[in-house]
């Protein structure tokens, strides 16, 4: 008897006649063409005749865009459940961000700071108020709560005010989690977030011996960014350039980054922003908005700026950066590549503002500097505002499976899982985008929030739309430039 090691032609074609629709959303094209995209965020253009074509179940079976449905699980034609097994694993992998459960955590080690920003999202208080210091015994109850967290991998993040005013501490918790770990064994990364201009010799000597990286602020030139980040002097970009080089020579260049914050004053030098960056020798820069907490609600008149705005402040921005790697200087637009991580791999993000449900609780977690638990960093500013609806619990009073188990964290969760909220379930950029209810019950006093009416949804749709036209109709570098941010 011959032995058959390949099966014949016919094996392969579709076991039925017809085809069945797998769950997708879609929406309109101004160019009009249809959007197609499913729960894994597989996502496909089809133009109009296609599209009616495939939903009145008639599109031929030898048409190109037969086979690119197929494979993206727009549609099956199998009688095996194989499709849908496939399916389910794309799913868990988008998923997968949920199976550590909690790895960031922030700890507020003071209020207190030397800067006067307008925009400010956290309340600061003057250097000279030390009660608003994490004391050494609220530091170590935060350590033991962090490590309850089942996660294989713990981030621990230094916030103030300016974090450094309050070293000592920082100090203590970044030696007792490294004690602790050598039981633990889990991947620890330290992080402290710092204007840099109290930075001394001890410190970065510190931060080079326990492999501590910092995250500082530039937003801008020197006009901008002393203008958005006063100080006593007025010498708050020479200093932060100054101390940036130190830090860089002794710690190495990898391990200083830098944020920037959109005023509505920035929105007029987004080529500017950029060069700076450059300039300043990084290779990433995340074009970030004001957030509507802290000090930047109460000088909304100074500060306040419509969606639009700021879209096309993004998009200046982002053709810039694009620009530079044109140049060759290798860029990277981070919240561009958060999103393209999204929109062109099966792997989720550990952004918690884009994640479903949203990270707040299950992602990340806020120590405050006087024993306070949040579910968010933002969610600690609009406490700090006399609104404390996302504090979870107590370090010196609550239990572990009180706080992650209790109702208030269950109510968030619940309130921020994008397939089933209205305006998002039907929405065909919602496997890219998030829930972020810290937000919308700060704009609009409701977790889930009025999506048509929500510039959360407004940003994020516009940027994610523009990425998308981008990756379709861009030039060559300009895709080639966009992958290559999504898998670095």
């Amino acid at each position: 008897m011959k032995a058959t090691f390949f099966r014949t032609p016919e094996a392969f074609k579709p076991q039925r006649t017809g085809y069945e629709f797998l769950p997708f959303r879609f929406m309109r094209w101004p160019n009009g063409q249809v959007f197609l995209s499913n729960d894994v965020g597989e996502w496909l253009f089809l133009t109009s005749e296609a599209f009616i074509r495939f939903t009145e179940g008639s599109l031929p079976v030898d048409e190109e865009v037969y086979a690119d449905l197929k494979a993206k699980h727009f549609l099956t034609d199998s009688a095996s459940r194989l499709p849908l097994e496939l399916l389910a694993t794309k799913y868990r992998t988008k998923k997968s961000f949920l199976d550590g459960f909690t790895s960031l955590h922030m700890f507020v080690v003071t209020l207190r700071c030397d800067h006067t920003c307008p925009y400010c999202q956290v309340s600061r208080v003057t250097t000279d108020r030390a009660r608003y210091d994490m004391t050494l015994e609220t530091a170590a109850m935060a350590v033991s709560f962090m490590f309850r967290s089942p996660a294989p991998m713990l981030k621990v993040e230094f916030q103030g005010g300016e974090s450094l005013l309050n070293f000592d501490v920082i100090r203590w918790i970044v030696e007792e989690v490294s004690r602790r770990n050598e039981a633990e064994q889990r991947a620890i990364q330290f992080v402290i977030a710092t204007n840099l201009s109290s930075i001394t010799d001890e410190m970065l000597d510190f931060c080079r011996v326990h492999d501590v990286h910092l995250s500082t602020s530039l937003d801008g030139p020197a006009f901008l960014h002393d203008t958005n980040r006063p100080r006593p002097g007025r010498d708050s970009h020479a200093r932060l350039c100054a101390n940036l080089a130190r830090a860089r020579e002794a710690l190495g260049h990898d391990r200083v980054s830098a944020l920037m914050t959109t005023t509505a004053e920035s929105l007029r030098w987004p080529n500017e922003i950029v060069d700076e960056y450059v300039t300043r020798g990084f290779d990433a820069i995340f074009l970030r908005s004001i957030s509507p907490y802290g000090f930047a609600i109460r000088t909304r008149n100074a500060f306040r700026y419509e969606s639009d705005a700021f879209l096309d402040f993004y998009k200046r921005g982002l053709a810039r950066v694009l620009e530079w790697n044109r140049r060759g200087t290798p860029m990277v637009e981070v919240f561009s590549q958060i999103l393209l991580r999204k929109i062109l791999t099966p792997f989720p993000t550990g952004y918690v503002d884009l994640q479903s449900p949203a990270g707040a609780g299950i992602s990340a977690l806020v120590y405050n500097y006087d024993g306070d638990i949040y579910a968010s960093d933002e969610g600690r500013m609009l406490a700090e505002m006399s609104d404390k609806s996302f504090r979870l619990g107590h370090l010196h009073s609550d239990a572990y499976e009180d706080v992650m188990g209790g109702p208030r964290l269950r109510t968030i969760v619940d309130q921020s899982c994008q397939e089933v909220m209205p305006g998002c379930s039907e929405c065909a950029f919602m496997p890219f985008c998030g829930a972020d209810p810290v937000y919308h019950w700060a704009t609009q006093g409701d977790l889930m929030g009025h999506r048509p009416s929500s510039a959360f949804c407004r940003k994020n749709m516009g940027i994610i739309g523009h990425l998308l036209e981008q990756i379709a109709d861009g030039d060559e570098a300009t895709r080639r430039v966009l992958t290559s941010w999504a898998v670095q």
